[in-house]
């Protein structure tokens, strides 16, 4: 049995139908659409699909939305729980895939497939562990000035076409094991927005695999709004600040242990 999350916010009707239309597993015993704009358009128009449940919310950011459709997983008893993006698309027969190589091995707390820009390029949705000057090149300076820092930083040397273990996922697809979550915690919702998938993926990483897995495809419709946005640049930049205050900023040793781990197995694929 499988939860699904999807937290909107002023969502398009059309991107956040055409991610619906991809959630017909039927493994999936609920899809909870978090509401932070409690718009009723969308309360709406989600009534049209089955298993799929609207829940109007506060807006207390991207993590703290998810949580709420978690802990109805949980309470559930629902074994995973995939968070997921309006601005995703895929074969919906993935989700069975996935959770029957979940099921092969009960190591693996976090799952995150190949994703895909809507030309078939890859995305580098899996990375080290940030330092803040990796998140400083890679927000304002040229990428000509920095070039294989952030190469580095966004993991191009590394194979993607193997499973890797990874402690960093971008957050737009995670597949998480409900029991994983239940003992590394859920979002932390001090992080408004942004760093949240940083911070679960690298506590999740302490206790479980958390894998790149190559062999499902996804498409992502990547906005990078905040680099348009003067307010949401704002919002990642205070968010960013907060997850340096709790991890460290020049000191962290874990991340540096695990960023070399990976940094190891350049050579090996180069």
């Amino acid at each position: 049995m499988i939860g699904v999350s999807i937290v909107t916010y002023h969502t398009s009707l059309d991107e956040l139908g055409k991610c619906l239309s991809c959630l017909t597993s039927p493994r999936i015993s609920q899809i909870f659409i978090v509401d932070n704009g409690s718009e009723k358009r969308i309360a709406d128009f989600v009534c049209q699909y089955e298993n799929t449940v609207y829940i109007a919310s506060e807006n207390r950011g991207y993590g703290a939305g998810h949580n709420i459709a978690i802990r109805r997983s949980i309470a559930a008893g629902y074994k995973y729980h995939l968070v997921i993006n309006s601005d995703i698309i895929f074969d919906p027969e993935i989700i069975d895939r996935i959770a029957d190589f979940m099921d092969s091995d009960d190591t693996i707390g976090q799952l995150h497939p190949k994703m895909l820009n809507p030309d078939g390029s890859l995305q580098y949705t899996v990375r080290l562990l940030p330092t803040p000057f990796d998140l400083f090149c890679r927000r304002f300076l040229p990428d000509s000035w920095c070039r294989m820092r952030l190469d580095e930083y966004l993991l191009k040397p590394l194979s993607h076409d193997e499973v890797q273990d990874i402690p960093y996922h971008q957050g737009s697809f995670l597949f998480f094991r409900v029991d994983a979550l239940k003992t590394v915690g859920l979002f932390d919702e001090r992080f408004f927005m942004y760093p949240e998938d940083i911070d679960i993926s690298r506590r999740m990483h302490k206790n479980f695999k958390t894998l790149y897995y190559p062999f499902e495809t996804v498409t992502h419709f990547h906005r990078a709004e905040s680099y348009r946005n003067v307010k949401l640049l704002w919002i990642h930049i205070v968010n960013i600040f907060r997850y340096f205050n709790k991890w460290g900023w020049i000191f962290d040793r874990e991340r540096d242990s695990w960023n070399s781990i990976l940094k190891s197995r350049f050579s090996d694929n180069s």
